[in-house]
């Protein structure tokens, strides 16, 4: 079981999943898209795991760290996980439907 020479495992580890929500789909609007990214993940290891796993151009990558709430959950509380965000801008003319998955 060969790999490609460009897809490196750890670029999967990089990229967590794709945000899909109302906001993420207003930013596909302009150019942008939202992954949730490891915590461990810098702007230039979210760029080179974007670009060789679809095959784009990326113009520029915000951060993002969501800290996770205190909830009441059945009467217990608990705690949600902290969240890192990835907001990526893509060049003009390129574009990723995060709807298909990879």
């Amino acid at each position: 079981m060969s790999q490609s020479k460009n897809m490196d495992p750890r670029h999967y580890d990089v990229i967590v999943s794709p945000v899909i929500t109302e906001k993420a789909t207003m930013l596909s609007e302009h150019n942008k898209v939202v992954f949730e990214v490891a915590k461990t993940a810098t702007k230039p290891q979210i760029k080179a795991a974007v670009e060789k796993l679809f095959d784009v151009k990326v113009k520029s990558v915000n951060t993002l760290v969501t800290e996770g709430k205190i909830k009441v959950f059945r009467g217990r509380l608990g705690q949600r996980s902290d969240v890192k965000k990835a907001v990526v801008t893509l060049e003009e003319g390129h574009s990723i439907d995060v709807t298909t998955g990879l």
